[in-house]
Order: C-alpha cells, then sequence, then structure tokens
C-alpha cells in the first residue's frame, strides 16, 4: 500500500529487494515514486514467471474493494 492509500501490484522474484527500490531508489515503479513510503501487505508465490504475471494481471483488473479483501484473508 503506498502512502496515499492508493494500492499498486506487482510481481518479482525478490521480494525485500523490490519493497527497498520502491522506497529508496529510482528502481522503483513510476507509479510508487511520488507515493513513497510503500508498504507490504500481501504476497503469492507462483510456481513461474508467466504465472505470476498472469496473476498480476489478474489482481490488476479487480475493483479496489476486491484487492482489499485479499489483504483481510
Amino acid at each position: 500500500m503506498c502512502a496515499d492509500s492508493t494500492l499498486y501490484v506487482g510481481s518479482t522474484n525478490d521480494v525485500e529487494r523490490r519493497v527497498i527500490e520502491h522506497n529508496t531508489s529510482g528502481l522503483g515503479a513510476r507509479y510508487t515514486r511520488n507515493r513513497r513510503p510503500v508498504v507490504l501487505k500481501y504476497t503469492e508465490v507462483c510456481g513461474t514467471r508467466g504465472l505470476a504475471l498472469r496473476r498480476e494481471a489478474e489482481i490488476k483488473s479487480w475493483t479496489r474493494a476486491r484487492k482489499l479483501e485479499l489483504l483481510v484473508k
């Protein structure tokens, strides 16, 4: 979750490194650069990069309410 309460969905093979990048460097997503700090709220493990990208696209298509429901499970 970003500092402005917006939700960001992404995929990576190194979650800790990616959160640090989002919060401290120019390597984070453009979306998160002006919405720091970013706080990790949810992760999933997928078997392959392809599966991860499909899952990311699926979650991005959801409404904010549905994404928030995922966070409380």
